[in-house]
């Protein structure tokens, strides 16, 4: 359905426009050509998980990964408990979508917390319980560190390095990485962490990172060349690694959000072609 060849492995994840349904976003890449979507478990529900598997699969879509599952670093046996069920829903999702791929943020300190270690260690422990189970459903959990500026409140993961530290201690079918330009571009370690990663990278997210960050420092993402990163170095190692999945490109930003969502497509796949395939 590809009509430009060079988007056969383009994906657009669902958060780039937010505004859109999963219908509106389905038929939006259909227009585009781009042939993949990462979805949102929010949206989805709206919907329920076999409308939508099967309005991805009606227009010849497949779907990259489902974002998110993970929080998993409460404290206390009641919030681990639902914690721990409620990812055990999103694999069920992701596998009822068509996805071996569950985009995990693992969470931030508990509130009053200063306990990194801890928490840490409560990640750790989730993933002992809930890694067997996404095996058994053909499911891959996707471990993604965070921009350390996020340590706090959304990933005591911050470096590719730390994840792989404890993806690697379950079989690569159960748990991976994934490898987002955002989040790991600064990291001077990165290349040989790539390298490290091998058949664990699960997905490969791009967008750039933007300065000044906004007060809101979630929604310091941008299109790419729009800021600072360089593009082709990250990707010729991920492939170098063995990755021969799709590139989501997932932005968190006010002006892209207001911004008409098939403009945000034909710009996406324009910077995507320039920017990131460019050798």
């Amino acid at each position: 359905m590809t009509a430009d060849p060079r988007l056969a492995k383009l994906s657009l994840n669902q958060r780039t426009t937010r505004r859109w349904s999963v219908r509106e976003a389905v038929d939006g890449c259909v227009r585009a050509g781009i042939p993949a979507i990462g979805l949102w478990r929010e949206p989805v529900a709206e919907i329920g998980v076999p409308a939508a598997a099967t309005l991805v699969a009606d227009a010849g879509l497949r779907v990259s990964s489902l974002c998110r599952g993970g929080f998993l670093t409460a404290d206390g046996d009641a919030a681990r408990a639902e914690a721990l069920a409620d990812n055990r829903r999103a694999i069920d999702e992701a596998a009822g979508l068509g996805t071996d791929c569950l985009v995990l943020v693992v969470g931030g300190l508990p509130p009053r917390s200063r306990d990194l270690s801890g928490a840490r260690q409560r990640v750790a422990d989730a993933l002992v319980e809930l890694a067997p189970y996404a095996g058994e459903r053909g499911v891959r959990l996707a471990l993604e560190p965070l921009h350390p500026m996020y340590c706090a409140d959304r990933a005591v993961l911050s470096t590719l390095g730390q994840a792989l530290d404890l993806a690697e201690a379950f079989p690569v079918e159960q748990v991976g990485v994934v490898v987002d330009t955002f989040h790991v571009w600064w990291d001077p370690d990165v290349w040989r962490q790539i390298a490290r990663a091998g058949r664990r990278i699960a997905s490969f997210q791009v967008c750039d990172f933007l300065t000044p960050l906004p007060a809101d420092v979630l929604l310091g993402r941008g299109m790419m060349g729009d800021g600072h990163i360089d593009f082709p170095p990250l990707r010729r190692a991920v492939e170098a690694a063995g990755y021969t999945g799709d590139t989501e490109v997932e932005i968190f930003n006010a002006e892209v959000w207001a911004t008409d969502p098939d403009r945000v497509l034909a710009t996406m796949a324009e910077r995507y072609v320039e920017l990131v395939l460019a050798d």
